[in-house]
């Protein structure tokens, strides 16, 4: 069950408003690297330099059965080859146990086929995995080069670091026929975010990544490779939404092995966003996108003004005037002179369409005007709308009330299966309106985006907006 804020929003707000040095008394456990800063990710510098292979970094030591020495699988030797060295060394510290390299990696072209592994025909096979017997295989004809195309080396690396999760859960006793599908693959996604906590200290032999533009690469790798809306939890072979994804790959990153082996499905069970609503029937809850028109904003209007009583004077206006000395911000922008939100009809449907036709979906959209309504709604507590503290603040408000419309809320608007995945991959842009501030500015980094977003979501306004991000 999500935990929501209790109480009033105005005495949650005034702990902002005090802005005093103390430590709250209590956080959630994703707090471990204290109250957020706009210099920090994790506990780490943000950063914008490069991100992929190292120009003088050692060539792959590593060996594949049946590779071509190309490319591709050059990358991904060394990628294997610096997982293995974190593990090698992680291992130990994290679990008082030794790490026992892959036995086997295999690398096959699936254009071609190469015969069965684990007993599967690999024609065909566009994919990586781990397999029982303690192999790693890859497809370097298609799948790697695709994903380095689309998302950079840094996306070849994600897969390898994800399959050798796999492992080091095999390798714990974790992984048994009996584990849960979505359990083995969070906890894989996790150890990765684990790893490239490394990388991003600078530690990996082969790789580094810029914790601004190059950990965003990594999240949009998980989000390209999530599961599809509307399928549920706990079938067969899950992986998780993209926000489930780049949760577990959070924890990792922010809390170590450790947190990752403690992944369970009571866990699951309690913080996991992809549901399946296949019993339902309807269109929403198939995750079908609503057109946004004025019925669509009066129903988001209600939610939010339900969502962040008693601060909820700000109204939404598709004819709003010009707004005098705030720049403006599209599709939606907010006036604090008239507290008033402005929207761009147009432009939001145009956010607001499929992917397929350019846009992000429906609750990108709808998730952009809670944005600027949060700002009233900060406004309204006395906080200052400009920085970048406001523009975290803001996504961390707008996870919060994303939490008060989740299915079983019965809102006149209602999350439905990939709306935060939505979300996610609009926070992944250059130009987040999610989470920026009154004049469009935000952090560079989608990493920190994302965790401010998912912070209110999951922890609400007492005990992450009003801590985390005063």
């Amino acid at each position: 069950m999500i935990s929501l804020w209790k109480g009033s929003l105005a005495a949650a707000l005034m702990l902002l408003i005090a802005a005093c040095g103390d430590e709250p008394t209590t956080r959630p456990a994703d707090f471990v690297n204290g109250p957020w800063t706009p210099t920090l990710v994790a506990g780490l510098t943000v950063t914008d330099g490069p991100s992929g292979l190292k120009p003088a970094g050692p060539a792959a030591q590593s060996q594949a059965e049946n590779g071509d020495g190309g490319p591709a699988d050059q990358l991904a030797l060394a990628a294997l080859d610096d997982v293995q060295a974190y593990w090698i060394d992680a291992f130990p510290r994290a679990f008082d146990a030794e790490y026992r390299p892959i036995r086997r990696v295999v690398s096959y072209d699936s254009a071609t086929g190469g015969g069965q592994l684990c007993g599967v025909d690999t024609a065909g096979l566009v994919n990586a995995f781990y397999c029982s017997d303690d192999t790693v295989a890859w497809d370097r004809g298609v799948l790697l080069p695709d994903l380095q195309e689309q998302f950079g080396e840094l996306a070849v690396v994600t897969v390898l670091a994800h399959e050798v999760g796999h492992a080091v859960a095999s390798r714990l006793g974790d992984a048994g026929e009996g584990t849960a599908s979505i359990v083995k693959e969070q906890q894989a996604d996790c150890y990765t975010g684990a790893f490239f906590r490394s990388v991003a200290e600078g530690d990996a032999d082969r790789f580094e990544v810029s914790t601004g533009p190059g950990l965003n690469q990594v999240l949009a790798t998980l989000f390209a490779i999530r599961d599809s809306a509307g399928r549920s939890f706990d079938a067969d072979g899950a992986h998780g939404n993209a926000f489930d994804r780049v949760t577990a790959f959070q924890k990792g990153f922010g809390e170590g092995p450790p947190r990752c082996r403690a992944i369970d499905e009571a866990e699951i069970a309690d913080r996991i966003t992809q549901q399946s609503s296949a019993q339902d029937g309807d269109a929403d809850s198939q995750g079908a996108d609503l057109g946004i028109g004025f019925d669509e904003l009066a129903d988001l209007e209600t939610t939010l003004r339900e969502a962040f009583q008693p601060l909820n004077e700000g109204r939404i206006d598709v004819d709003a005037a010009p707004c005098d000395g705030t720049e403006k911000t599209s599709p939606v922008s907010y006036c604090p002179g008239t507290d008033t939100v402005a929207v761009d009809l147009p432009e939001l449907r145009r956010v607001g369409a499929a992917a397929q036709d350019g846009g992000f979906g429906d609750f990108a959209a709808f998730a952009e005007v809670a944005s600027r309504f949060s700002l009233s709604v900060q406004q309204a507590a006395g906080l200052s709308l400009e920085g970048l503290l406001a523009a975290q603040r803001t996504a961390c408000l707008t996870g919060a009330w994303a939490a008060t419309i989740q299915a079983d809320q019965q809102k006149a608007l209602r999350l439905s299966p990939g709306d935060l995945d939505e979300a996610v991959a609009e926070m992944l842009t250059a130009e987040s309106l999610i989470a920026s501030d009154v004049s469009g500015a935000s952090v560079p980094s989608g990493f920190a985006r994302v965790k401010a977003f998912r912070d209110g979501f999951t922890a609400g306004i007492d005990n992450a907006c009003a801590k985390q991000y005063r």
